[in-house]
């Protein structure tokens, strides 16, 4: 049964028959309610890295699993296409070329500035690959500290004393009740005057607000493909804040999408039926 969550929903005696449930991209909000409709569930796949949205709707003794691997291709583009657009003013060129007005001077490079990735998954590390031959200084921060061939990833208890250190801090973690609000009033305060904020994750990992408080005053630059609230609304401060630019929430939905979320619903499926172990298996909490 083939449903791409564009037209009308299963009916029920489909969904009946159902085992393993791939959640079209996108349209988490109208596939959730029929989960309950699927007595046969087994399995739910999404076909987004982040599953925030998803993970509390999986009915017990569901396996849910994310799409690791699937967007790191696309939202490395993006968060490096960002970060540069960011540093060397595309936005103003193009707002200079719509008027005609050639808006020559200096820009900073993105060549060796401090990088920051804070969230260091398969996501974080395809950035690496990218950022690394603009010659720059990789600071990598995850939930726990360790070491990858590529030298050490700092814990995320370390932030107060990295934050000073990066001219360019990148955000790719996911959205949980620890990383919610993670950049704060305090720790944005602890970024270099000028530093960037790249946020390629979820837009409440950031706090808005101190943001727009820090971006306001000029003391910091933003480039964002993701918001709190999201969408964006009209008005919002945001939008025209300086030195800010926006794409909305476009870092996985590009032509670098498709094949590899097909060959993951392959595996997936393949892995299923023959009883094997699933990829990318969520815990799920329940109340």
């Amino acid at each position: 049964m083939v449903w791409d969550g564009a037209g009308s929903p299963p009916e029920t005696e489909s969904l009946a028959a159902v085992e393993f449930f791939v959640i079209p991209y996108g349209c988490t909000n109208a596939a959730v309610p029929l989960l309950a409709s699927a007595p046969r569930l087994r399995v739910v796949q999404s076909l987004s890295a982040g599953v925030d949205d998803l993970a509390k709707s999986v009915p017990a003794g569901v396996t849910l699993c994310n799409a690791r691997g699937v967007h790191d291709t696309s939202t490395a583009e993006l968060a490096v296409t960002l970060a540069l657009a960011s540093l060397r003013g595309i936005p103003d060129f193009v707002r200079g070329q719509d008027i005609e007005d050639w808006r020559t001077g200096y820009r900073p490079a993105l060549a060796d500035r401090t990088v920051m990735l804070i969230g260091y998954g398969s996501i974080g590390a395809a950035i690496e690959d990218r950022i690394a031959p603009f010659e720059c200084q990789l600071l990598r921060v995850a939930r726990r500290a360790r070491s990858v061939p590529r030298g050490p990833v700092h814990a995320v208890d370390e932030l107060p004393e990295l934050l000073p250190q990066a001219d360019v801090v990148i955000v790719t973690v996911p959205l949980t009740e620890e990383t919610h609000g993670l950049l704060d009033a305090r720790l944005l305060a602890l970024m270099p005057d000028q530093s960037l904020l790249v946020n390629v994750s979820r837009g409440s990992v950031v706090d808005t607000d101190a943001l727009l408080t820090e971006l306001t005053a000029g003391r910091l630059r933003a480039a964002l493909d993701v918001t709190d609230p999201e969408p964006l609304p009209p008005g919002h401060p945001l939008w025209h804040a300086p030195h800010t630019l926006i794409s909305p929430h476009v870092g996985g939905n590009s032509s670098a999408f498709l094949p590899r979320a097909l060959r993951l619903i392959r595996t997936q499926i393949l892995r299923h039926v023959a009883g094997e172990p699933l990829e990318n298996v969520i815990p799920t909490r329940r109340p």
